[in-house]
């Protein structure tokens, strides 16, 4: 026989010259909620449905699942990270971490759990394995310190994994020289020259007004100072830059020079690059441009036709000199592929080539961290050993054979 409810007798206010019944009880926050009803049997409906609403809120906030502890560390995070780098982060968690152990309870989880996690994981690239990695380790890192777990499950995580990630090396002399001949009359030239000659990163070019351009200096040179996002295709331009070490002064060559002083006086903008309106360039402006590059090589493409109202694709690989068949003004005059990181990487290349000390090549860089200076440095440095045979030689002379004197 199903136990028959009792139903207590409530206090009573007057609001509005209307009766009501009430009861109060403390939240999940520690804050007093009420409820409120015509009748003391409404009251206590809504006091039960209330209870078992902040029981459950208590049981997740002593129990939170991976989901719920992962959003409050995006949340804890997003006070001292850009808007870009925490949604980098959240989308990584959601789609590498969440979808796998989303709703497990966070005390719940194993280190065979996470290992399993990062089985598919480590079949994608390094960067991906890695930063996968970092953001487990954050997350259940946290959770220790909070007392929320008893034992880390992550610490175990190999940090290694994953594709290598393909390396793309620095432009060659012959290949500088092909890509300004070829860019030289188009829109993305003044780009390749800031990425060749002065090592900006992408958001530092398309983000430099002409007030950070003294082309009238003793020494001409260019001031990092601002740095250009794109937030659903909108372009946003901040003096907030990657890292404190990004701000700097470069000195400028006059091939360089020339180019912007040529730009500066046909220019209506106070952005050196610039829309036709004047306003800093879109994610969508910035591809069509830097897109008149990799449209004038001779890799691999797949192209579309529609032939009696079907869509046919095949693949092409144009040979050098020539010409497109659909634009008769386009000619395939680069047989390498680039990106804008494989410019400035060019950049930092020719210093150390040059015999610029690592400290001064840092410093060109924006580099906030010698590691990656010197990791660069190295391979440039010490990966010719013709040049190194002198060296080696020194230090490993051939023994001499001393003869004893006879008595």
């Amino acid at each position: 026989m199903a136990k028959k409810k009792v139903i207590p007798q409530y206090n009573t206010v007057t609001k509005k010259g209307h009766m009501y019944y009430y009861t109060s009880m403390v939240d999940a926050d520690g804050k007093q909620v009420t409820f409120y009803g015509k009748t003391c049997e409404e009251v206590y409906n809504k006091a039960e449905k209330g209870r078992k609403a902040i029981e459950e809120l208590k049981f997740r906030k002593a129990n939170p699942t991976v989901r719920d502890y992962s959003e409050k560390w995006l949340l804890m995070k997003s006070a001292t990270i850009r808007e870009n780098t925490l949604a980098g982060y959240r989308k990584t968690i959601e789609k590498h971490i969440l979808s796998a152990i989303g709703d497990k309870y966070i005390d719940e989880v194993t280190a065979d759990d996470l290992k399993m996690l990062m089985v598919p994981v480590s079949k994608l690239s390094s960067a991906t394995y890695a930063s996968v990695n970092m953001l487990l380790k954050c997350i259940f890192y946290s959770a220790l310190r909070s007392e929320v777990i008893q034992e880390n499950p992550s610490a175990g995580i190999n940090p290694r994994g994953g594709k290598p990630a393909k390396e793309r090396p620095a432009l060659t002399d012959r290949q500088v020289s092909d890509l300004i001949a070829t860019v030289k009359d188009l829109p993305p030239y003044l780009f390749v020259l800031l990425g060749l000659y002065a090592g900006l990163r992408r958001e530092e070019i398309l983000g430099l007004k002409w007030d950070c351009v003294f082309l009238d200096a003793a020494v001409p040179y260019i001031a990092v100072r601002r740095a250009w996002r794109s937030e659903k295709n909108r372009p946003s331009v901040t003096p907030v830059l990657k890292t404190p070490a990004a701000r700097r002064d470069i000195p400028i060559p006059e091939l360089l020079v020339t180019a912007l002083r040529e730009q500066k006086e046909k220019s209506i903008s106070d952005y050196v690059i610039a829309d036709s309106e004047g306003e800093p360039l879109s994610y969508s402006q910035f591809h069509r441009m830097w897109n008149y590059i990799p449209a004038r090589s001779t890799q691999e493409r797949t192209i579309y036709r529609y032939i009696n109202g079907e869509r046919i694709h095949h693949t092409i690989k144009p040979e050098l000199g020539e010409r497109c068949r659909t634009k008769k003004s386009l000619i395939y005059t680069l047989d390498f592929t680039t990106t804008p990181h494989v410019l400035r990487h060019t950049y930092i290349t020719n210093l150390i080539a040059s015999g610029v000390d690592p400290k001064t090549v840092q410093y060109l860089a924006g580099h906030e961290n010698s590691k990656v200076t010197m990791d660069i440095y190295a391979k440039v440095k010490y990966n010719k050993p013709w040049e190194l045979a002198k060296v080696v030689n020194a230090a490993f002379p051939e023994p001499q054979n001393d003869t004893d004197s006879e008595p």
